[in-house]
């Protein structure tokens, strides 16, 4: 692979995804963090600053979002340690909606559908109306024509 086609700073982004879920993981046990999940990296050219997008499951976005931009600065040299660069970059965490807007669409999605389908079968019942004479047989239709039913 060329790195043109894929840049360095891409790869190190990769890298300080999984260190930065490990660091979190083993050193941040604040359980108000509930369940964090790095959800993507994405660093600068000059690799100064790394944009760290997250989402959380149990918890409250506002209060991680305070846990991890106070860690910030102790995350930063362990960081830069693993990565095996000169200068660590600078943390900024960003609260990943992309995951709860998701699952928004998902539950109005399948809201149109059932109110679609509802909608369906209540027209299907207005358009059938309520049978006043049953559909005559073929023995009914020819006992009322004056002939003999087939088979006799």
């Amino acid at each position: 692979m060329s790195s043109k086609s894929y840049p360095r700073s891409r790869r190190v982004a990769q890298q300080a995804q999984q260190v930065l879920s490990e660091l979190i993981r083993r050193e941040l046990r604040d359980p108000r963090l509930g369940m964090l999940t790095l959800t993507e990296v994405r660093m600068s050219k000059d690799l100064g600053y790394a944009t760290v997008y997250y989402s959380v499951l149990g918890a409250d976005p506002a209060t991680a979002q305070e846990i991890l931009t106070s860690a910030a600065g102790m995350l930063r040299g362990p960081l830069g340690r693993v990565l095996g660069i000169r200068h660590s970059p600078e943390l900024r965490f960003v609260h990943d909606e992309l995951i709860e807007t998701g699952a928004r669409l998902t539950a109005l999605i399948r809201q149109a559908v059932d109110d679609d389908q509802a909608r369906h079968v209540e027209s299907s019942a207005e358009e059938i109306p309520p049978a006043e004479h049953p559909e005559p047989t073929p023995e009914r239709r020819a006992a009322e024509d004056g002939l003999e039913p087939d088979g006799v």
